[in-house]
């Protein structure tokens, strides 16, 4: 490993910060692990403190079994500055010996990796802002010469380049386990850093303890700094004095602030989570502050610390802001002081459905990398607006609509817990009747299908009816898709099959809300391949052949998917590798991995194997527990 210190690259030791354990961050590293598996560059991004070096080097410390046999870490450091190719100097020393390179040649790292032996290596650039233009030169030029190469960057924020894949690290989360089984990640890492002094809380304790990472908003270093406390003073000492300093903090900042600046901070604070300068506009103009004056009135607000800029700025895109809590919770104390809270709520309702129908609308019109792009920049923001519309019946209709909007995002990338919960949750707070709600029936019963057929049945009891009586034929066709997906569950792959093609000959082509007629033909032809494949065949070719395929990707990757999967039922294992592979390949890279990914992973490890074309029989449901049925639906299932 090797550290820029005043211009130059020398050996370094590792941080003592690192050190420790890793705690609260499974999901994370699990994660990280599935992508450095399965992607050539992986950029773990966040802000200073957050622990992106340490998930890093714990991962990759931890995983002996990864595509690679040797890991060179190169870590740079915030002071001084680096001379130009002082990081491929670093690289090439630690690849070759310290006497490789001197710190004014140009060094040939292409070469210097190309003349190892075995070139699988994991290149891990550590810390990489100091020298982020040439960790993004020197990025592009391996993985372009090197096949084989692999590389992980820690770093504010992602380098741009075309293949990365982005994990970007936020604070640990707050809440509970599900089931109230164990700590909140924040305080777990509290609690391990305090360890040491034999502090175990109860009590008035523990709750000080949550207190402490609330009001950091679980930032790990932080947190440990907090800890750190625990030597001179008890915990809720430590609270009281955090709580006062971010008041005061607050209330200095608000004073320096003119009348027009008060009134944009009080708006604003309705934002939970990151918000771009258009959806500040929206939600904070009115009145006394003209829509032109928001967006300087942001970078003041900036400027006074009450905002932080996020993301990349380098580029084109406007701004986007986050507001930290402690400044938050002051603002939304003016802000239902100066009687504007309902106002600003509903703006921030309708700005959420504003944002899932224009979602939705690029979906359906071919820009799918686009709309999810544009979800998981506001996921924040769009899941808090849903979270809070649950304790107000009086925005459930158009919560409800928002989260119909987003059926892509529940259903295409495993989000189907997430969405499931906020409809059943939405449901009973709406009128019976309506066309949201009736595709709000389908869409739970979709997202419930796999996990818990008897709710999905009960919703599909509810919808159906509305449905025929409405004429809606989109909705009609996918309550027969959704009736396909619970007879394949079923093992009952002829009835899928039957279902499968009315809904693909019933859904109109181009229909906004829901699957294409496409996806159903390309599970018709998965369906069919257990017991036809010659009319399995034949759909997956229409399914390809379909009109709007080329601008339905998923609808594409699923089609592509069902070809392969009959390929290799009929023994044509060689063009069923050769399409499987290219269907993986057309995935975005930077997006989730959408459904029907793992199937085609799946099948090129089996063909690879020489393992036998069998069908794979579907997990038996598990039902929810967590959920309430809504009343109708429940009614309905007796009937």
């Amino acid at each position: 490993m090797w550290t820029g210190v005043g211009g130059s690259w020398v050996p370094s030791v590792a941080r003592a910060e690192e050190d420790h354990d890793l705690v609260g961050r499974e999901r994370e590293a699990r994660e990280l692990r599935e992508l450095l598996t399965a992607h050539r560059m992986v950029s773990v991004t966040g802000r200073a403190g957050v622990g992106k070096s340490r998930l890093a080097r714990a991962v990759t410390t931890a995983t002996a079994d990864g595509p690679w046999r040797r890991i060179v870490r190169v870590r740079g450091t915030d002071g001084g500055t680096c001379p130009p190719g002082a990081l491929a100097a670093s690289v090439v020393r630690t690849l070759t010996g310290p006497g490789a390179a001197s710190d004014g040649a140009d060094p040939d790292v292409v070469g210097a990796v190309r003349a190892l032996r075995d070139t699988r290596i994991l290149l891990f650039l550590d810390d990489a802002d100091p020298v982020r233009a040439e960790c993004t030169g020197l990025a592009q030029r391996l993985l372009m010469a090197v096949p084989d190469l692999r590389i992980l960057v820690t770093s504010h924020r992602p380098l741009g380049l075309g293949h990365e894949q982005v994990l970007r690290l936020r604070g640990l989360a707050l809440e509970e386990p599900a089931g109230g089984d164990g700590a909140a990640p924040a305080v777990e890492l509290f609690l391990a850093r305090a360890r040491t002094r034999a502090f175990a809380p109860r009590g008035a304790e523990l709750r000080a303890v949550r207190e402490v990472c609330r009001l950091l908003e679980g930032h790990p270093r932080a947190i440990e700094r907090a800890a750190g406390q625990l030597a001179d003073r008890p915990v809720a000492q430590v609270a009281s004095l955090l709580a006062r300093r971010q008041d005061r903090l607050a209330r200095a900042r608000y004073r320096l602030c003119a009348a027009e600046l008060r009134t944009v901070w009080a708006r604003a604070s309705a934002f939970a989570g990151s918000f771009a300068e258009s959806a500040a506009v929206f939600v904070c103009a009115g009145d006394t502050v003209a829509e032109h004056r928001v967006p300087g009135a942001l970078a003041r607000l900036a400027a006074l610390g009450v905002l932080e800029p996020v993301g990349d700025r380098s580029g084109p895109r406007r701004p986007r802001y986050r507001m930290a809590r402690a400044a938050r919770e002051f603002g939304a104390e003016r802000l239902r002081e100066s009687g504007e809270f309902p106002v600003t709520a509903e703006r921030r309702v309708a700005h959420g459905r504003r944002v899932a129908a224009v979602a939705e609308h690029l979906w359906s019109a071919g820009g799918q990398r686009q709309a999810v792009h544009l979800v998981l920049d506001e996921r924040d923001e769009l899941t808090d607006t849903v979270r809070c519309a649950l304790a107000r019946p009086e925005h459930a209709q158009a919560a409800l609509k928002m989260v119909v909007d987003l059926w892509f995002w529940w259903a295409v990338y495993d989000r189907a817990e997430e969405g499931l919960g906020y409809l059943l949750r939405l449901l009973p707070h709406c009128a019976p009747d309506g066309p949201s709600v009736v595709r709000a029936q389908w869409l739970a019963a979709w997202l419930a299908a796999h996990h818990d057929p008897r709710t999905a049945r009960a919703l599909l009891d509810r919808a159906w009816p509305a449905a025929v009586l409405a004429g809606d034929d989109a909705v009609i066709g996918r309550i027969a898709h959704v009736q396909g997906v619970l007879a394949l569950a079923q093992g009952d792959a002829r009835e899928a099959a039957e279902h499968f093609r009315f809904a693909a000959d019933t859904v109109p082509d181009h229909a906004p809300a829901g699957p294409s007629p496409a996806v159903s033909r390309a599970v018709l032809a998965l369906a069919q391949a257990g017991f036809d494949p010659d009319a399995a065949r034949h759909s997956a070719r229409r399914a390809l052949t379909h009109p709007g395929i080329r601008d339905d990707a998923w609808a594409a990757l699923l089609a592509r998917c069902a070809r392969a999967v009959v390929d290799h039922r009929c023994g044509h294992r060689g063009p069923a590798l050769r399409r499987a592979r290219r269907a993986l390949e057309a995935v975005e890279g930077q997006l989730p991995t959408p459904y029907g990914r793992a199937t085609l992973a799946r099948l090129v490890a089996d063909i690879e194997s020489g393992a036998p074309a069998e069908p794979r029989r579907p997990a038996p449901p598990r039902p929810r527990t967590d959920v309430r049925l809504p009343d109708h639906a429940a009614s309905a299932s007796r009937h």
